[in-house]
């Protein structure tokens, strides 16, 4: 698919007809498109899916609207809204082999209270032959108005691109990084195997098998038995559209159950900011601080008791020691002065036994010795007894110092106990002096209780929602397994021919036989997958180290990313703009396995990005998204540094100039900061 030209007339901001040439050259696959915020970049991007898929548009602008009051809204308001806006874009599509023109043309226009669309597609179907003949370039379309195709559009354009491969060429950069999701990338990943890679064809093919086999199963079937199978299929479509329904009915009441509890969250963070928490526990603050506040008069009382005991002897420690040390050498002096005379008769006797013998040596000895025990003791009797403390005074300190280190030890309990409970009596009193007034939170606590009751009745709608779509499933399946059994029980009574017989036999050998092929198929997709993504991420990322491997779950088709160690790395831990880069990744490696040559539309491409990744992105992305890549960005990611390292690929490049004062948006040709741009800011 090649995009040739998209124009816009009176839609949005864009005043008048604006149209743009997107044709690209060889080795030039970039169109660049530059525009301030709110200049009708994203109106851009909206009105090619516009153009394409109408009612079924995953425009940007439109969010819950129903569709007749987005096109309403979208007329620009200096515009006639009788006479309307469109939309229009020509493409070139390759079908069967053969390069068709087509210009769909999608316009509208208020009439009263309501809205008319009109649809026309011109197509020119010899295209392909004259552009053989000739360079692309020179060739002019001969375009002829289709009746058919205006009329059938919503079933062709999803032959030529369906919209679920759509949303993979066509996003907005700002909203990318959520296909980092571990879900949405699951959701993805599964689309594009099944849709842009050719998965689809097989089930497809095992599909028309089977109608293959319940044709051939009614072929001898009397009227009034193909009546009621008839009148069964008919009930299973109006099943299948009932699930369809209801699921739409879950999808909506589980956005509005987002919706509505984000708005709590918000009520409950300004309720929490304004001191509602410490509010709602002012009782429990109240009772916590008296509680404190007993236990720590109890802790001083308890200390004041201790200290009427023998715990102030404490502070004189070193007195009692000197006192004890007194007692005990005055007890030696009394002692001495005992044996002092005891010893001095003790001394005579020796002298007189020994005293009609020769003197010798060891007799002067004797003497010496018993002289100098004699002077230590008569030495220890000359101290003078000052204090005259009781004998057991020893024995009264003894059991004063155990009872010191007792009350030592318990006072130095208390103590602590009560230097933890005054804290705590510091920090409940300061929470309780940050508890608001009743009448500031009043009104906060009114909100808070109108958002958690919408909570509460936006969950039971979501619940009935989910089990009404589940009641709806079980019934389409009986009608379907109704429906199997009564082809079954027919096949079996009323197959008369060999030749139906042998077309049920083989196709029912050719369905399993494609049932292995699209496993087998969906296996070698994923493993070429997995290896293109991960080039792709390692090609883009900064930090080349930061994953070493990735895997897709062939059955969940969810992502996992793996270090060096090998162990998983979970997609939260990374920057925005990891994040970003990831979800680029997984879409450049689905247009590389699939190989499919659709463009590439890109809004607002380097929003969360560091210049690092800019200029990888610049360098190695753009340059080879596709054949064709629409580039909407603002002068802040592709700045004059950027815009000259991609010029060698652009093809042309445009610049959106808003008029702030008829609040309207013109198209330029050239780009900010290109020679001799009069539109340039």
């Amino acid at each position: 698919m090649l995009l040739h030209k998209v124009s816009l007339e009176e839609f949005g901001a864009y005043r008048g007809k604006q149209s743009l040439d997107l044709l690209t050259r060889k080795n030039r696959p970039i169109i660049l498109i530059g525009g301030l915020n709110g200049c009708g970049k994203t109106t851009l991007l909206d009105a090619i899916q516009l153009a394409l898929y109408g009612p079924r548009a995953r425009c940007s602008g439109r969010g819950n609207r129903p569709y007749e009051t987005y096109l309403r809204e979208s007329i620009n308001r200096q515009a006639d809204p009788t006479r309307g806006a469109s939309v229009a874009l020509e493409f070139a599509m390759p079908i069967e082999g053969e390069e068709h023109y087509y210009r769909v043309i999608r316009s509208w226009r208020t009439s009263g209270k309501s809205v008319k669309e009109y649809l026309s597609v011109w197509i020119d179907e010899n295209y392909g032959e004259r552009l053989a003949a000739g360079n692309r370039l020179s060739v002019d379309p001969k375009l002829n108005y289709s009746k058919a195709l205006s009329e059938g559009w919503s079933d062709h354009v999803e032959d030529l691109l369906p919209l679920e491969v759509a949303s993979l060429f066509f996003f907005d950069g700002e909203k990318i990084e959520s296909l980092a999701d571990p879900e949405r990338a699951a959701s993805v990943i599964e689309s594009a195997v099944h849709s842009l890679l050719g998965v689809n064809t097989v089930e497809q093919l095992r599909t028309d098998l089977l109608v293959l086999q319940r044709r051939q199963r009614l072929s001898g079937e009397d009227q009034q038995t193909l009546a009621k199978i008839r009148e069964r299929e008919l009930e299973l479509e109006v099943a299948i559209e009932a699930v369809t329904d209801a699921e739409h009915r879950v999808a909506s009441c589980r956005t509005q159950l987002d919706r509505v509890k984000k708005e709590r969250k918000a009520v409950e963070d300004a309720f929490a900011k304004e001191g509602g928490t410490l509010f709602n526990r002012r009782e429990e603050l109240q009772a916590e601080r008296d509680r404190v506040a007993e236990e720590l008069a109890a802790v001083r009382a308890a200390l004041t008791h201790l200290a009427s005991g023998a715990l102030p002897f404490a502070m004189l420690h070193d007195q009692l020691e000197t006192a004890g040390a007194q007692a005990a050498r005055e007890r030696e002096a009394e002692q001495a002065r005992q044996v002092l005379g005891v010893l001095e008769e003790r001394d005579q006797w020796v002298v007189d036994m020994i005293g009609g013998s020769t003197p010798s040596e060891a007799h002067a000895s004797l003497f010496e010795k018993l002289d100098s025990d004699r002077a230590r003791w008569s030495s220890a009797a000359q101290l003078d007894v000052t204090l005259g403390l009781p004998q057991d005074f020893s024995v009264q300190l003894a059991a004063l110092r155990q009872a010191l280190s007792s009350d030592m030890s318990r006072a130095r309990e208390l103590l602590q106990t009560s230097r933890e409970a005054a804290d705590k009596l510091a920090q409940l009193e300061r929470q309780l002096a940050g508890v608001p007034a009743e009448a500031k939170i009043e009104a906060l606590q009114q909100a808070l209780e109108q958002h958690r009751a919408a909570v509460a009745v936006a969950e039971a709608a979501y619940a009935q929602a989910v089990l009404n779509s589940k009641d709806l499933k079980r019934r389409r399946d009986s009608i379907a397994n109704e429906l199997e059994r009564s082809h079954q029980e027919r096949v079996r009574t009323l197959i008369k021919a060999e030749e139906a017989q042998r077309i049920v036999s083989y196709s029912d050998r050719a369905r399993d036989t494609l049932e292995r092929f699209g496993n087998a198929l969906l296996k070698r997709h994923i493993n070429r997958l997995e290896v293109a993504v991960l080039q792709s991420f390692k090609e883009l990322m900064r930090k080349h180290d930061l994953v070493h491997d990735l895997q897709i779950d062939v059955d969940k088709f969810t992502l996992t990313l793996s270090n060096e160690e090998g162990e998983p790395i979970d997609p939260g831990r990374l920057s925005a703009g990891e994040r970003q880069l990831l979800a680029v990744s997984l879409l450049w490696g689905l247009v590389k396995v699939a190989g499919n040559r659709l463009p590439s539309v890109i809004d607002t491409p380097l929003g969360r990005l560091d210049s690092r990744h800019r200029q990888h992105l610049v360098d190695r992305y753009f340059p080879h998204a596709s054949h064709q890549v629409l580039l909407l960005s603002t002068d802040e990611e592709i700045d004059e540094q950027l815009l000259s390292r991609l010029q060698k690929s652009i093809a042309h490049s445009y610049t959106l100039v808003h008029d702030d004062t008829t609040l309207t948006t013109t198209v330029q040709p050239g780009y900010w900061w290109a020679t001799g741009g009069s539109h340039v800011a």
